[in-house]
C-alpha cells in the first residue's frame, strides 16, 4: 500500500520522531549529544524551522518544530542525517545507516495540543524511568522552557509567550503545567498519529487541513466496507 504524503502546513507545528536503526543507540557519549544539538541549531536556522521542544533519548529523538516552508523540516532532517551520521561513523569507526528510515511526523493542532506535546516530549525520560523528574535529564528543552537556561536551539512558540506577561511568569506557568498528568488517551493519540504521520488534533482541525490540502489526511480505520457512504464520511475523523 502506498504511503500517504507527509502532512506539512507552513507555520503549523510538527511533532517529529526519529529512531535508531533496529532501535540501536544513536548517542554514545556526551559529545555526541552536543554535536547533534549543534547540528540541529545550525540546520534549523538554515532551513527555516523553529524548534520549540526537544528531547534526545539514547536511541531516538523527539522534536516539536514549526517549519516556515513546506520542505523546511525535510531538508533540516536530511541535513542532520548526513552531518550527524558522518560524525558518528567517523568517530566510532563504523559505516552504514544510523537512523530507521524516514522520520515520522504529525501535524499538531497548536491551539489544542501544542503545550501538551511539549510536555509529552520533555517527559519522555520520566516515562522511560531514566529520571524522576524532567529537570534531572540533561538533554531536553525543559531546562530552557521551564528553568530559563540559555538554549540556542529553542525558539518559544507564541502560545508559550502567552503563558505570562514576563519571562519569570512564563517559566512559572510552564512548570505548573507539569503538575498535571498527561492522560493516557492523549499520550496514545500523540504516539499513534505520529507513527502514522497524520494529525494530532480534533475533527474540525482535521477538516480544515483536509480542505486546505485537498486530500485525505487521516488513515482509514481497519475493517468495514470502504466503498460505503458511511465509511467514507467517517474515515477521516479521529476524535481525540
Amino acid at each position: 500500500m502506498a504511503r500517504m504524503p507527509r502532512i506539512v502546513v507552513p507555520g503549523q507545528p510538527l511533532h517529529i520522531i526519529q529512531r535508531g536503526n533496529n532501535r540501536q543507540a544513536t548517542f554514545y557519549a556526551e559529545e555526541d549529544y552536543r554535536k547533534y544539538l549543534e547540528t540541529l541549531q545550525q540546520l534549523a536556522e538554515e532551513y527555516g524551522c523553529s524548534i520549540h521542544a526537544y528531547v534526545l533519548m539514547t536511541n531516538h529523538i523527539h522534536l516539536l518544530a514549526t517549519p516556515s516552508h513546506e520542505d523546511s523540516a525535510s531538508l533540516m532532517m536530511q541535513g542532520i542525517g548526513r552531518k550527524y551520521v558522518h560524525y558518528i561513523n567517523s568517530i566510532y569507526q563504523r559505516s552504514g545507516t544510523l537512523w530507521e528510515g524516514r522520520f515520522k511526523s504529525a501535524l499538531i493542532d497548536s491551539e489544542q495540543y501544542l503545550l501538551t506535546c511539549c510536555r509529552y516530549i520533555e517527559m519522555n525520560p520520566v516515562r522511560a524511568n531514566m529520571v524522576k523528574s524532567p529537570e534531572q535529564y540533561r538533554w531536553s528543552s525543559y531546562h530552557a522552557n521551564a528553568l530559563g537556561m540559555v538554549d540556542h536551539c529553542v525558539r518559544p512558540h507564541k502560545l508559550y509567550q502567552r503563558l505570562g506577561s514576563n519571562h519569570t511568569k512564563r517559566l512559572e506557568a510552564y512548570r505548573e503545567l507539569f503538575r498535571t498528568h498527561i492522560g493516557d488517551e492523549n499520550i496514545e493519540l500523540i504516539r499513534r498519529n505520529t507513527q502514522q504521520c497524520t494529525i494530532v488534533g480534533g475533527s474540525r482541525f482535521q477538516d480544515d487541513v483536509k480542505k486546505m490540502l485537498k486530500r485525505r489526511v487521516m488513515k482509514h480505520k481497519h475493517g468495514g466496507d470502504r466503498k460505503t457512504e458511511s465509511y467514507t464520511k467517517t474515515s477521516s475523523v479521529l476524535t481525540p
